[in-house]
């Protein structure tokens, strides 16, 4: 069995900032790539602390999802990459407010440095409807 794979593009998300799809539909899953809180629009780096930057994270991932037909509700998993562990509390308080039905099994680790010096990425698995 052949599992037809076709990558998703959403204008609400931030391009691919290098060479990778913003996400990538092998049904019945859609494997998100690692979000950062670019604003969609300008394509630059938001103002704020790690709660706004986790905000436009999980709003860049919530468009790429609906872009494939899904939807945050449907997320499955999660990696978090954190900038600096401190800010775990921070960043769990607003994730919980996107995650509200099922819980997604999740990973969440503090890496030496990420994309354009961000404090948060989140990456993502969803399974279509």
């Amino acid at each position: 069995m052949t599992t037809a794979l076709h990558p998703v593009k959403s204008a609400e998300a931030p391009a691919a900032i290098g060479p990778y799809s913003q996400a990538v539909v092998a049904a019945p899953f859609v494997f998100c790539s690692g979000q950062i809180a670019l604003d969609p629009s300008t394509g630059a780096l938001i103002e704020g602390d790690v709660e706004a930057q986790t905000r436009r994270v999980l709003d860049n991932l919530a468009a790429v999802l609906g872009a494939a037909g899904t939807s945050l509700a449907r997320v499955v998993k999660t990696t978090v990459f954190l900038k600096d562990m401190g800010d775990f509390p921070r960043v769990n308080a607003v994730y919980a407010t996107y995650f509200t039905g099922l819980l997604p099994a999740r990973a969440t680790v503090e890496v030496a440095r990420l994309p354009r010096d961000v404090a948060v990425e989140i990456d993502c698995v969803a399974v279509l409807p």
